[in-house]
């Protein structure tokens, strides 16, 4: 069974995601152990609310560089939320610029769409060689709920990374897969069984004893 971390940095759903990997298949804990979170199978960056917030959260606690140094490793990481935004390079929030992790390339910012949040289920398209949404059919939904998103779909498809587009009002970066990396901006653990599909194919991917 892997050994997963949910990264306890103040911002998360921590106790939905940790029931949703336990179910899964997981050894989970909620920690803010930098240790722990190096040393795991694999880790899970979850985040809610705003980018700034969730950055000085995990800068608080100093985990930027385990999260980096875990993707340069290939260590597995899975963002979920503001925890994949965080990923990328910079987030624009009412004007004022927040540095990211720089894991990918791009910057999130305000979806251009007449209602926000976008707030509910939305269906995905995910590239033929998705390992997250492997054996999901076309028309499954997940869960949404945010006003700003990564747009860099041709960037980051560019940069090798495998992406998995959604649309509110413009088209948006639902999922990234590169490496070790995963992130999704959807909430896996409150889509249901399609949550729960991409997180066992998540999970499959992960060593089985440290």
């Amino acid at each position: 069974m892997s050994r997963v971390v949910v990264l306890d940095h103040g911002s998360g759903n921590l106790r939905s995601a940790e029931r949703a990997l336990a179910a899964a298949g997981a050894d989970v804990t909620v920690t803010d152990d930098l240790a722990a979170a190096a040393d795991a199978d694999g880790l899970v960056v979850p985040g809610v609310g705003a980018f700034a917030a969730c950055m000085a959260g995990i800068e608080a606690l100093g985990a930027g560089s385990v999260i980096v140094r875990r993707v340069e490793a290939g260590r597995p990481v899975l963002g979920i939320c503001v925890g994949m935004q965080v990923l990328f390079e910079h987030g624009d929030e009412h004007g004022v610029v927040t540095k990211g992790l720089g894991l990918l390339p791009g910057g999130v910012s305000r979806l251009s769409a007449a209602r926000l949040p976008h707030m509910g289920w939305n269906t995905v398209r995910p590239p033929v060689d998705s390992v997250l949404f492997a054996g999901l059919p076309a028309e499954s939904r997940f869960y949404f709920i945010h006003s700003y998103a990564a747009g860099g779909v041709a960037e980051l498809t560019a940069a090798g990374a495998a992406v998995t587009a959604a649309h509110h009002g413009t088209e948006f970066v639902a999922a990234v897969e590169r490496g070790p990396l995963a992130a999704v901006q959807f909430h896996p653990e409150k889509s249901a069984e399609p949550g729960a599909v991409l997180l066992r194919n998540w999970l499959a991917t992960l060593p089985a004893d440290g």
